[in-house]
């Protein structure tokens, strides 16, 4: 099979020929038909990844969609011919996506929704993962509840507002200037996080208790920010980018719970993968009630360019929705 192999980190991925997996045993093997990239991806291939424990050479990419070509040993829940998608690699020492194929653990899959393409269910898993897991795992939200999503246009973020909606909650999500109407479009309410202290919008939006959760995508000041927004008691504040040194006295003062989200995890370890896979069921769902629906960029990537697709997001002149079909 082709494959993008990165032997040097910072370097350019090598376009190489390489077997094709043999799936093991409980494992099926997918001809891969499009491959996320995302902020994560762009860290481990500069060499500023470390916890995702990536050996090189490596074929990087923690997210696909594909088609199951053949079942290995004892794997019962897919068979040829099913679409499907996941969170499958990239990491540790798991083939990740960018190749024609990957020998993929069956329990982190699910059948790709029927309202997507390939390309859109491809942008879906780590996103709709790490905000299930931050959300709902973490912070048990519902529809009693007023919600914060910071950074409500990013990759995570618009994938948390609607997760967010889909159990009813009060949404409210963080953005600049330029994200607000994007964000307003999905029926929140956009605040812009330059214009408006966080004691303003806490006043404005929650009488001055603090929301029920803030989800936090950003990480640095906006995670101090949010031991500010948070409600006394009850409230939980949850962080994919809990890194860094920050004061817990605001928190504290508060009476609030935090929680810190790691989704690599399972692939990393081998671990609970099966709740992985019950995730991405529930993403399709909600995908195919027309509750969940990711933004994607509109240009197409491929091996011989993938570079551009990388630099471009590196850069921010790409949304964090790029996606390379192969």
């Amino acid at each position: 099979m082709k494959a993008l192999i990165l032997e040097e980190f910072g370097s350019d991925f090598q376009i190489k020929n390489i077997a094709k997996p043999v799936p093991a045993n409980n494992e099926v093997l997918v001809r891969i038909k499009a491959s996320g990239i995302n902020m994560l991806d762009i860290k481990i291939k500069a060499g500023n990844g470390a916890h995702a424990q990536v050996s090189l050479p490596a074929i990087l990419g923690t997210e696909m969609a594909g088609i199951v070509e053949s079942v290995g040993k004892n794997a019962t829940a897919f068979a040829a011919g099913d679409e499907v998608y996941g969170m499958t690699g990239g990491v540790g020492k798991v083939q990740g996506s960018l190749a024609e194929y990957a020998a993929v653990d069956e329990k982190l899959l699910a059948v790709k929704p029927s309202t997507l393409s390939f390309k859109e269910a491809a942008a879906i898993p780590l996103a709709f993962i790490t905000a299930w897991e931050g959300l709902v795992d973490r912070a048990k939200i519902d529809r009693e509840m007023k919600i914060l999503i910071h950074g409500g246009a990013g990759s995570v973020g618009h994938i948390a507002v609607q997760l967010a909606k889909s159990f009813g909650a009060e949404v409210y999500a963080t953005g600049s200037a330029e994200n607000l109407e994007e964000i307003k479009s999905t029926g929140v309410t956009a605040i812009d996080y330059n214009a408006v202290s966080v004691e303003e919008y806490v006043n404005l939006y929650t009488d001055g208790k603090g929301f029920d959760v803030v989800f936090d995508t950003v990480g640095g000041t906006v995670l101090d920010n949010s031991f500010k927004a948070i409600k006394k008691y009850t409230g939980h504040v949850v962080s994919i980018l809990g890194w860094g040194s920050h004061s817990l006295a605001p928190l504290s003062f508060r009476g609030a719970t935090y929680s810190g989200v790691f989704t690599l995890l399972p692939l990393l370890t081998g671990e609970d993968r099966e709740h992985h896979g019950e995730i991405m069921q529930k993403a399709t769902q909600l995908a195919n009630s027309g509750l969940l629906k990711p933004k994607v960029n509109s240009k197409d990537f491929s091996f011989e360019n993938i570079g551009e697709a990388y630099n471009s997001l590196e850069n921010h002149s790409l949304k964090n929705r790029g996606i390379v079909l192969i």
